[in-house]
């Protein structure tokens, strides 16, 4: 009788002790299974990051099995360069800045390729204060504009100059702090920034936005695509179902955000305290309307882009920034890890 209940407790305890492996098990197996992917954004915690960490803060990442850590950046330039080195598996970066990195590297072992497009339209340009005389691209001719050497405004405005036969300008260069402030004070003629961020950034100098001449280069002629989600290629053969669940989260977060950019920034502020939420609400709803629900992004489709259109960039961001070979747009863009047609039919009709 002693030794079945013996036996019987010997059984009870290696029960017990399987059972307590396999629950000590699980975590580690669902942590196994979660990708994470380090981001690169191509700027500070502000408005227009909330399309990123509104998919973080939600969840949206987390429920695809993806651990994805979000970081501020200083230039698409740089998110590329990141992204190239193997430092981030992915980021946030102006498309011409992508085709410059490919055209001018190669034979780089991990160039980075576009995903999936965000500003469908540059937010590039070009800024005057309106008691300055300068009402149109030709009365550019012969002023001294300015921004930094990285701006992508400032790369880009041959472009802007070829589509509207504006002569020689001469260029000051500066850090981005000071570049509004340079032109309210009256140093500069004008000066080339994303539309979002020089608007608001001379009304807190004093300016008022109806002193301004504002020529932002969609309008001008110039269709360039602007920031779009990059992956390094190494990342993308070894992760591609990863790449595609993270394009799927982002489709979902974006729809929150173009929905509701007043909430949005609560995910901005948790990440940066100090940030005016009122001042990058407005920062986040002019970079919605400027850049990514714009007319040709419902015509093309959120996240996709136009062949042509592609083909023609590619060319004009050669010749403008005098690459060392011509720009494949093949090897630029990769669509095909996209969410379908009708989970980004995510704006308003």
């Amino acid at each position: 009788m002693r030794l079945n209940a013996l036996a019987s407790l010997s059984r009870l305890s290696r029960r017990s002790l399987l059972g307590l492996a396999a629950a000590l098990t699980l975590p580690v197996l669902a942590q196994a299974q979660t990708t994470p992917i380090k981001f690169q954004l191509d700027w500070r915690f502000e408005g227009p990051s909330a399309f990123f960490l509104v998919p973080a803060a939600k969840g949206y990442f987390k429920a695809e099995k993806l651990d994805v850590t979000i970081d501020a950046g200083n230039g698409s330039g740089n998110a590329v360069n990141r992204v190239a080195s193997g430092a981030y598996d992915m980021g946030f970066a102006d498309l011409a800045a992508l085709m410059e990195f490919q055209a001018n590297n190669p034979t780089a072992p991990n160039k980075p390729v576009a995903v999936m497009m965000v500003y469908n339209n540059t937010p590039a340009a070009v800024f005057a204060l309106k008691k300055s005389g300068i009402k149109t691209p030709a009365d550019l001719s012969g002023k001294k504009l300015g921004a930094p050497v990285f701006d992508a405004g400032r790369r880009a405005f041959p472009i802007f100059q070829k589509a509207n036969n504006v002569g020689k300008v001469e260029w000051v260069s500066m850090d981005p702090t000071l570049r509004e402030t340079m032109l309210a004070k009256g140093d500069l003629d004008a000066i080339t920034g994303f539309y979002f961020t020089s608007l608001l950034n001379l009304e807190a100098r004093g300016v008022k936005a109806s002193d301004v001449t504002v020529m932002p280069f969609p309008q001008f002629g110039v269709k360039l695509y602007g920031n779009a989600i990059i992956v390094g290629e190494e990342f993308l053969k070894k992760h591609p179902e990863e790449v595609k669940a993270f394009l799927r989260a982002f489709t979902k977060g974006a729809k929150d955000v173009i929905t509701d950019p007043k909430g949005a920034i609560a995910s901005v502020k948790a990440r940066d305290g100090i940030i005016n939420a009122d001042l990058e609400e407005r920062r986040l709803k002019l970079a919605i309307e400027s850049s990514v629900a714009t007319p040709d992004a419902k015509a093309e489709g959120f996240g996709d882009l136009n062949k042509p259109r592609l083909a023609l960039m590619a060319s004009q961001v050669a010749d403008a920034f005098q690459t060392k070979s011509r720009i494949n747009p093949d090897a630029i863009w990769n669509g095909s890890y996209l969410p379908s047609a009708a989970e980004r039919a995510i704006f308003k009709k």
